[in-house]
């Protein structure tokens, strides 16, 4: 797959969001079928990590989150405990 030759994130973001759900589609795959527990704990927990930065892309697309917002800054936490 070819990198997005752009500077705009959004197909970027697409791409990597892309790339994480096809991950997540293998290790269900794979969970599915290993029966080694240990291998089924690692893959299952590594499917919840990657659900959850799947989330952050999805909130990043919205702009869900305060920090994710165009023109707005998350203040530095120097600067919050000063005022």
């Amino acid at each position: 797959m070819q990198e997005p030759a752009t500077s705009d994130a959004r197909p970027h973001v697409e791409r990597v969001k892309g790339m994480l759900n096809g991950t997540i589609d293998h290790l269900e795959e794979d969970i599915a079928v290993v029966v080694d527990p240990h291998a089924l704990a690692l893959f299952e927990t590594t499917r919840e990590v990657l659900a959850g930065l799947v989330r952050a892309f999805d909130h990043y697309e919205r702009g869900a989150e305060p920090a994710w917002r165009r023109g707005t800054r998350a203040a530095a936490p120097a600067a919050r405990d000063a005022e």
